[in-house]
């Protein structure tokens, strides 16, 4: 999941760099020996030998050419360029300095919809499966330079993807088709789904919804998150039913913004679901290995969502789409973008808001009287029920705005105001 804004200015589509040399790629077989899927998909892509699969290495190239062989596998359309399963994109952004450059690949499949009526109309599934490499300034250990697998950021979204796709392409098959992409450069501002909603295998005016899958491998007893059903009147009754159905809790609301790929599509004009099993203490760290997925809870959310995508893509009429204004941006100066409070989540659960372990030195929020053990539940006008609303609020705003901001402590709410500063200033 990006900690990058949502809108980019990419900086032009001319390829885009020398082509990346080719180099054996690690074995997948020898590597998810013994391993069923799919978590044999997050056992080959959190491998240490992907090197943290950072867009435009050769490693993130490897592992491009794995969900390509798992697409054909299940005999999916190619969708990409020149008749390939791979869109190629440059990785620079006209606003992002720290994107890496060169040229990154989607990965885009297609499955053809059986209803000659509605075959014509797509529903995207979609998840990112670039990670970090070995760090850098946006990994949560700063300083260690260690492989950051990313087994849930976002190989267990890739593979639930793939589920969905296996499951879909068993039949029947739905009735409208259905494009499955696996993203690339979303670490980096959302780059790769960015490109492709530019241009996408199926017209944007003929794509109906977009179903996106980042960091759903730690379900455990739930709840699982889903962003977005405010998009479309629809949503809740589809999510609820196939909820249900598959015995999961759900948690769920807001519109289609966010750290993550739905926000290109939902900018576009597309209602748009983000399901998430939300954030833990080895997001952006080394420590996010393949043996901490739950594989059964990703089956059930790959299960979950294949009910979702086949009623939207079964459905005769369009969904109701409803917009809501795109956050505010605002560029920093620093090693960031947006507003900055200063808070360091705790990432221990608690049922609602973000339990903060402490604040940094002369921040806002320290100056504001925030406190280590403090629970975030307000800032703004935005209630914040978890990590990625707490992003969001900031990000509605920009350094210099005076903000309300509501905790909890012992017990109590607590109202301070926290003059938001510049990050990296």
């Amino acid at each position: 999941m990006s900690a990058r804004p949502a809108a980019l200015a990419l900086a032009g589509a001319a390829l885009f760099a020398a082509p990346l040399a080719a180099q054996p790629c690690p074995d997948a077989a020898a590597i998810t020996r013994g391993v069923a899927a799919p978590l044999a998909y997050v056992r080959y892509l959190a491998d240490d030998a992907l090197q943290g699969r950072m867009a435009g290495t050769p490693s993130e190239r490897c592992a491009g050419d794995y969900i390509a062989a798992q697409f054909r596998r299940l005999g999916l359309r190619a969708a990409g360029d020149g008749g390939t399963y791979f869109q190629a994109l440059p990785l620079a952004s006209a606003i992002n300095p720290h994107a890496p450059g060169g040229t990154g690949r989607n990965v885009v499949a297609v499955l053809g919809g059986g209803d000659p009526a509605l075959a014509g109309e797509a529903v995207v599934i979609g998840a990112h499966y670039d990670h970090l490499g070995h760090g850098g300034q946006f990994s949560m250990s700063p300083g260690d330079t260690a492989v950051h697998n990313g087994a849930d950021d976002n190989a267990s979204g890739v593979a639930a993807l793939l589920g969905i796709a296996e499951r879909l392409s068993r039949g029947p098959r739905p009735a409208r088709t259905v494009v499955f992409v696996a993203f690339t450069g979303e670490e980096e501002g959302l780059l790769g789904s960015a490109f492709y909603a530019a241009h996408p295998a199926v017209p944007l005016e003929r794509t109906r919804a977009m179903l996106n899958l980042d960091m759903v491998g730690r379900l455990g007893a739930g709840p699982l998150i889903v962003y977005g059903v405010d998009t479309a009147d629809e949503w809740k009754a589809m999510v609820d039913g196939a909820a249900a159905a598959e015995g999961v809790q759900v948690r769920g609301g807001g519109d289609g913004f966010g750290a993550s790929d739905q926000t290109s599509f939902y900018a576009r004009g597309l209602p748009v679901l983000h399901f998430f099993t939300n954030v833990h203490t080895d997001y952006h760290n080394p420590g996010d290995d393949w043996e901490k997925i739950d594989a059964a809870g990703l089956e059930r959310v790959a299960s979950l969502v294949t009910r979702v995508a086949r009623e939207v893509a079964a459905r005769p009429g369009q969904l109701t789409f409803h917009r809501a204004a795109a956050p505010q941006q605002a560029a920093s100066s620093g090693g960031g973008y947006g507003a900055y409070l200063g808070t360091v989540p705790d990432f221990t659960p608690v049922p609602d808001g973000v339990k903060l372990s402490g604040v940094r030195a002369g921040s806002p929020a320290e100056l504001a009287g925030i406190r280590a053990g403090d629970v975030l539940v307000k800032l703004g006008e935005m209630d914040v029920h978890d990590l990625q609303g707490m992003t969001n609020a900031l990000r509605a705003h920009k350094p210099g705005d005076a903000v309300r901001v509501d905790v909890l402590r012992d017990g109590r709410r607590i109202t301070v105001t926290a003059t938001l500063g510049t990050r990296g200033g």
